[in-house]
C-alpha cells in the first residue's frame, strides 16, 4: 500500500549516471511549505527474493560474495527483475533455478519490501517457494559461479539473526515471514 506524499511532491529530476542496472539522478522537490530541496537518488528495477522451504524444514540458502560489503554474504536466492514484461513471479521461479537447482510446486508472496528508501526505488518482492524438486542450476556472473548453497534449519533462523550471523535484509524479513506463515 503506497501513501500520498504528504504535501511533498517530485519538481523534476536530472539523471547524473546511467550504468547497467541502476541510474543516479538528483531529483528537486517541493515540501508542503512550498520549499524545494534536492536529493540524489538511484533508480533501480526492482528485485525478488525467495525463501525455498524444503520439506525437511530447512532452507535453500546461497552464501555469495557481496562487492559493496567486500564478504560473503548469507541469503534466500534472489535477483535483479531485468527481463521485460517477466512476472515477477516467474523472476522468482527462474531465480530458484539458477541459484539453488530447485523448481517450485508452488510460490506465493509473502510480501513487498522498500529496501533502501532514504535514496534508493528499488522494491524486493518477497516470495515463499515449496513443493521443491532439483534441477539443474543455471548460474549466471562470476559471483553466482564461485556462491555455495547452503541448507538452514529454519528453526534456526532466529539465532542466525541474533548472533549476527544472517544481516541480510530482505532473507531476515523473508524467513521471519515464514516462521510466522507456519504458526512458529
Amino acid at each position: 500500500m503506497s501513501d500520498s506524499g504528504g504535501g511533498f511532491a517530485r519538481v523534476s529530476e536530472r539523471t547524473i549516471y546511467e550504468g547497467r542496472i541502476i541510474t543516479l539522478a538528483v531529483g528537486t522537490f517541493s515540501g508542503p511549505d512550498g520549499s524545494t530541496f534536492e536529493r540524489d537518488v538511484v533508480h533501480h528495477p526492482g528485485a525478488v527474493a525467495v525463501v525455498p522451504l524444503l520439506d525437511d524444514g530447512t532452507v535453500a540458502m546461497v552464501r555469495q560474495y557481496r562487492a559493496p560489503l567486500d564478504r560473503l554474504l548469507l541469503e534466500i536466492p534472489a535477483g535483479i527483475r531485468d527481463v521485460h514484461g517477466e512476472p515477477p513471479e516467474q523472476t522468482a521461479r527462474r531465480e530458484l533455478v539458477e541459484e539453488v537447482g530447485l523448481e517450485a510446486g508452488a510460490v506465493e508472496l509473502l510480501c513487498e519490501i522498500d529496501n533502501a528508501a532514504g535514496f534508493c526505488d528499488e522494491r524486493y518482492l518477497v516470495f515463499l517457494a515449496r513443493d521443491l524438486q532439483p534441477v539443474d542450476r543455471a548460474l549466471q556472473g562470476i559471483e553466482e559461479q564461485h556462491m555455495t548453497v547452503e541448507r538452514v534449519v529454519l528453526d534456526e533462523v532466529p539465532a542466525l539473526i541474533a548472533s549476527g550471523v544472517l544481516t541480510d535484509a530482505k532473507s531476515v524479513i523473508g524467513l521471519t515471514l515464514t516462521l510466522r506463515r507456519l504458526g512458529r
